[in-house]
């Protein structure tokens, strides 16, 4: 590990990936013992919600925070290590075992257990920016609308089901479009300028590319730019157009619809009628007005040789409005 780690505190989620999580955290215990020979390795596993927030707010005199589990735990261990002074906050490194796993996945972390460790102990510490939304620090994703839903029902899936991964939240989307798109108005201001009313089907700020299990809603995010990435689906919209949309940002394939509006901001603040469907890191989010903005470079993270250099390398600020023209065929579709 190219951080000198003598103190590590592993924080697992022991639910994760419907009990997985436990046996997870005891191999990648005694993993990181011998590839740290000479290092301190505590494991301290959640008890219940919120529970990684206190964890990692305590976790002042560690050099290195892994959290273990899904997007959910990360973004505990986030707003705990950012609770803490900026001298006194340990690095955070991922060993992912969660259903979606896109924070993980804008790292480039393996999902096997092994394998992270392996990278983890030649990782790098590189400074990457934390999004926040009305006081609650996020590592990936915030959004609004019909994503949201798809993301709070893709949890509720889980749930009942017990299945995981890609596939669920691609369910949970289709059953969303064909029976809940829902046009919702709003008033935006984006850094700092004028609220302006709008309508939107979906409006996603992103510090990394993905959310639901590697959809790539936002392709050109980085989370060392010291930028937050906006993506909104404006009417007139069709089930068939939206379902083609949905399908092809999997891939980010879908940048070029005249529908979507791409913006790269510091600062965004979103008012809504009526509370919207809204998630945060995956989780569910609260309230009608919403303030969003990034901390550059406020958190080091554990980030192995094989990422991409333009989603998690030192880049310059780019910032850019972006409204993309539709293609014949995708315009007709």
């Amino acid at each position: 590990m190219t951080l000198d780690a003598r103190r590590v505190l592993l924080i697992a989620n022991p639910a994760a990936q419907n009990g997985r999580g436990a046996d997870a955290a005891a191999e990648a215990e005694v993993l990181l013992r011998e590839a740290l020979r000479g290092a301190a390795v505590e494991v301290r596993p959640t008890a219940g919600p919120r529970h990684g927030v206190d964890l990692a707010a305590g976790a002042a005199g560690f050099d290195v925070v892994v959290a273990l589990g899904g997007d959910g735990i990360i973004h505990e261990v986030v707003n705990g290590l950012m609770a803490l002074p900026a001298d006194a906050r340990p690095a955070l490194g991922v060993i992912p075992v969660g259903s979606g796993n896109d924070y993980a996945g804008t790292l480039s972390m393996s999902c096997d257990v092994a394998r992270a460790v392996g990278q983890l102990v030649a990782a790098r510490p590189v400074a990457v920016d934390v999004g926040r939304v009305n006081g609650e620090w996020f590592a990936e994703t915030v959004s609004f609308g019909l994503d949201a839903a798809i993301a709070l029902d893709t949890v509720e899936r889980r749930r009942r089901t017990g299945r995981t991964g890609t596939a669920l939240y691609l369910a949970a989307g289709l059953d969303q479009l064909m029976h809940h798109l829902d046009c919702r108005p709003y008033r935006v201001s984006f850094d700092d300028g004028p609220l302006q009313p709008g309508e939107m089907f979906l409006f996603a700020v992103q510090n990394g590319p993905t959310y639901g299990g590697g959809f790539s809603v936002a392709p050109e995010a980085s989370v060392a730019d010291g930028r937050l990435d906006v993506v909104i689906a404006h009417p007139p919209l069709s089930r068939a157009k939206a379902t083609l949309i949905f399908m092809l940002a999997k891939d980010g394939r879908h940048t070029r619809f005249r529908e979507l509006e791409f913006r790269r901001v510091r600062r965004v603040r979103v008012e809504f009628d009526e509370e919207p469907p809204a998630q945060v890191d995956g989780e569910r989010l609260r309230g009608t007005a919403f303030d969003i903005t990034v901390t550059p470079h406020a958190l080091h993270v554990l980030v192995p040789p094989q990422a991409r250099a333009e989603v998690v390398g030192d880049l310059s600020p780019r910032g850019y409005v972006h409204v993309p023209e539709a293609s014949d065929a995708e315009g007709d579709a």
